[in-house]
């Protein structure tokens, strides 16, 4: 029974290998080549670590990743070897959540089953690095709501995206400890999320209340992703990127930050553009330091 579970996990993971391949341009190294860092690197988590925000968004499905994001740019500096990347754009951290989500798109935990099954993550991987949780506790819907709707629905969107942070906190908790017996050896740093606004300066006239609203719902993320980090026993770290990130909101004169505003659709509706309020390519490279800065690679070779 556990072969057949592999086998049906393989296939459905089959066609999300090959896609994502093509998506990175995975290619045969050339014989003289220069010798690969030593450092295996694995990633895996949201849509901040699926590249989200560094370029073109792509139509790929079901597991969308844009090329250049933080990953890739950590990859280049050829201080690691980048085996791969299993993040997706939407990502949850398992399937059995109440937030509405597509369940095409591979969660944390169906991640790490395909880089087990592929033994991608191993015991001689030495760095993991991930982005989770936001979209567990339903911040696409509260950003909706706050950019739309009266201050008051905004701070009722806040405290019912609160409800959910003791859920993921557990699931987030579970997939460390996966992480931590597949790779017994890595340093797993994960990553927190950029506070998105100034409140001083003035956006798409919302007022002031409201995006401090939204900065205090990202600290009490950050906060309750750390407190997962420090629970599951694993060693890992947890990175805060918001000082990074300080003074470069998405309404500042140098945003590292996506931002368009929406377009209207035919029946009136607003269309939000997917790589809002995800880094942009500046903001990627805040993101590759940051990684950079946590690991020092030259401290994990073996």
């Amino acid at each position: 029974m556990e072969n057949r579970a592999v086998r049906r996990r393989h296939s459905a993971f089959a066609a999300f290998l090959a896609t994502v391949a093509m998506a990175v341009g995975l290619t045969a190294v050339p014989a003289d080549a220069a010798p690969p860092p030593e450092i295996d690197y694995v990633a895996l988590g949201d849509s901040y670590t699926a590249g989200t925000g560094a370029g073109t968004f792509p139509t790929l499905a079901p597991c969308i990743q844009t090329p250049a994001g933080y990953v890739d740019a950590v990859g280049e500096t050829r201080r690691v070897n980048l085996a791969f990347n299993a993040a997706c754009h939407g990502a949850l951290l398992t399937q059995n959540s109440d937030i509405p989500h597509d369940t095409r798109i591979p969660s944390i935990e169906q991640q790490i089953d395909y880089l087990l099954v592929s033994h991608v993550l191993t015991e001689d991987t030495e760095l993991v690095s991930i982005t989770a949780g936001a979209n567990d506790v339903g911040v696409t819907g509260v950003l909706v709501t706050c950019l739309t709707q009266a201050p008051q629905a905004c701070l009722a969107a806040v405290q019912a995206s609160a409800t959910f942070f003791a859920d993921m906190q557990t699931e987030l908790n579970a997939a460390l400890q996966r992480i931590r017996t597949a790779a017994p050896n890595a340093e797993i740093v994960v990553l927190g999320y950029p506070r998105l606004f100034d409140p001083t300066i003035p956006f798409a006239q919302v007022d002031p209340v409201v995006l401090n609203a939204i900065n205090t719902a990202v600290d009490a993320l950050n906060d309750s992703v750390e407190t997962a980090v420090k629970d599951s026993g694993t060693g890992a770290v947890f990175v805060d990127v918001t000082n990074r990130f300080k003074g470069h909101a998405v309404n500042s004169d140098n945003p590292w930050i996506f931002f368009i505003a929406p377009s209207l659709a035919p029946d009136g509706s607003l269309v939000f553009d997917p790589r809002n309020f995800h880094p942009n390519p500046a903001g990627h490279r805040a993101y590759a330091s940051a990684l950079l800065a946590a690991i020092k690679p030259g401290q994990l070779v073996r």
